[in-house]
């Protein structure tokens, strides 16, 4: 496969995290993620992933880093029932926007679910002893300059057996594809920024494993 890489990463604030979590255009924001990911067929690429890493038994314990409204995960939840049940979660973000509704229907999978507000670098650099079965970071770990990075995969390491990371490859057709999103989702300016500098972030290559 031949593809054009873009310059060296640049990484730099996007617009959905300065942003409070209840700004309107931050809930929107969030809202166009959701069909984002939907577009990209994320759950797919997630059952996928957890199939190919041939697990001695199912992950019981997760975490997700970047957990952000919790919905994607909601959503893997019900697509791999019941081959994942008696599952404790932890949703690991910044900001507590992961609302009652949605811990809700966690409960009603059987997910015994934890809302975790932190930074995710400070998890990683902390004493905490409690481990994972199994990390997900989906489009959250181009966020990260390099030293950062570096460190949140150390600590991700020492915390988990395995992790499954989904994030922009950054080369010329996802640019172009991520200057359509306002145009083949409806996204608002917010979102239409992020994906451009969510592209210019992202890795090539093996990049991430680089830094592993």
């Amino acid at each position: 496969e031949c593809v054009t890489v873009l310059h060296k990463r640049q990484v730099v604030p996007e617009a959905l995290d300065e942003l409070a979590s209840d700004d309107p255009h931050a809930q929107r924001s969030r809202r166009d993620l959701q069909r984002v990911h939907r577009a990209m067929g994320s759950i797919g690429w997630l059952k996928q992933a957890i199939v190919r890493l041939r697990m001695a038994r199912p992950p019981t314990a997760l975490i997700e880093l970047g957990a952000g409204d919790g919905s994607l995960m909601l959503r893997l939840a019900r697509a791999v029932r019941p081959q994942l049940k008696g599952v404790a979660l932890t949703l690991l973000d910044r900001h507590r926007i992961v609302d009652s509704l949605t811990l809700q229907a966690f409960d009603e999978l059987g997910w015994h679910t934890t809302v975790v507000c932190q930074d995710a670098v400070e998890w990683a650099q902390s004493t905490e002893r409690a481990r994972y079965d199994l990390c997900f970071a989906t489009l959250f770990l181009h966020h990260f300059r390099d030293r950062p990075l570096e460190g949140l995969l150390n600590g991700i390491s020492i915390r988990s057996n395995a992790v499954i990371a989904i994030e922009p490859r950054r080369d010329a057709f996802a640019s172009m594809g991520n200057h359509l999103v306002g145009l083949l989702l409806g996204a608002n300016a917010v979102t239409r920024e992020d994906a451009v500098k969510s592209v210019a972030a992202g890795f090539a290559a093996h990049e991430i494993g680089a830094r592993w």
